[in-house]
């Protein structure tokens, strides 16, 4: 099966994470589902990591004044112009704080042979934003644009 770690990590969140994005104390039973259901253990042990380090994440604060953002070469090489401009799109509208804006992008970024296309990303920001306290309201807002339940001319 030609899996990759974001594939992993869809399984995870559609089938695992309703509430809340933590490793769960069944996590060996977990991994053995997946590995059943035919992931590779490598990917399976990243993706476990990739969620790991989210949840560690908790060290950045948002700002209080208005941030400029500059994307280095490698964030821009990973995330095309699109994928940049949704970042700052959701930032503007109340979707993500500058902390999980961070989230995001080293999220994205930790995803190393990944492509990193819009879905991907916004399913990216949907993880971050479940996995932080009090972001229910940007959650389900952010549930609406990847399911595309906000009319066009939001976007």
């Amino acid at each position: 099966m030609k899996e990759n770690i974001f594939d992993v990590l869809m399984y995870l969140f559609e089938n695992y994470m309703e509430d809340e994005i933590e490793i769960l104390p069944e996590s060996d039973v977990i991994r053995t589902e997946l590995l059943a259901a035919g992931f590779e253990s490598c990917e399976v042990n990243k993706a476990f990591d990739w969620l790991e380090s989210l949840s560690l994440e908790g060290g950045i604060k948002p700002t209080v004044s208005p941030a400029f953002r500059i994307f280095c070469s490698e964030e821009i090489a990973k995330l095309d112009l699109e994928s940049r401009n949704l970042i700052i799109f959701l930032e503007h509208n109340g979707i993500l704080n500058s902390a999980n804006r961070e989230i995001v992008i080293d999220r994205a970024m930790a995803l190393e042979n990944e492509e990193i296309s819009m879905e991907k990303l916004k399913w990216i920001v949907l993880m971050v934003l479940l996995s932080q306290p009090d972001e229910e309201l940007a959650f389900s807002r952010m549930e609406d644009i990847v399911y595309d339940l906000v009319p066009s001319y939001l976007h």
